[in-house]
């Protein structure tokens, strides 16, 4: 599981011409699935997300979480994430997860994404043709990938 977690001043999905969702505050985080993760994956990513500390404290040194500071969560999936470029020009997208296997560990992350924050996330729709727009506070971008967690 790969994700992109980007601190936000605001950010929103748009389908179709329609807000789907909006946040203030907090992160925008693109997720990718692949067949091969699990729930340890979701449970690590999600916790991970919510602890992780990159809003200014009083003395303005990157020492808070989203949790600390009452922000947001966007989760928008992104299967281009598992891109791979080594050969040409095109990427391939064959290591990124099957639909049938990725919506399913999608539902699952956004629910443990919202447990950890103790309030429901917004999401994006999967599979859409959403138009992402954001404000990126800092900017701020952190990559995580599960595999990479040791």
């Amino acid at each position: 599981m790969r994700a992109v977690i980007q601190r936000v001043s605001h950010a929103s999905v748009t389908i179709n011409g329609t807000v789907k969702s909006r946040i203030g505050h907090g992160y925008l985080v693109l997720l990718g699935c692949a067949n091969d993760d699990t729930q340890e994956d979701i449970d690590w990513l999600a916790r991970k997300i919510a602890a992780l500390r990159v809003f200014d404290d009083e003395e303005g040194v990157m020492n808070r979480s989203v949790t600390d500071t009452g922000g947001e969560v966007l989760v928008v999936s992104q299967f281009t994430l598992w891109a791979s470029y080594k050969k040409g020009n095109r990427p391939s997208y064959l290591r990124a997860g099957s639909h049938e296997v990725t919506v399913p560990l999608y539902e699952k992350f956004v629910k443990a994404m919202s447990e950890q924050l103790g309030h429901p996330v917004q999401t994006g729709e999967f599979g859409a043709d959403m138009k992402v727009e954001l404000l990126n506070d800092g900017p701020v971008t952190i990559c995580m990938d599960t595999r990479n967690r040791e």
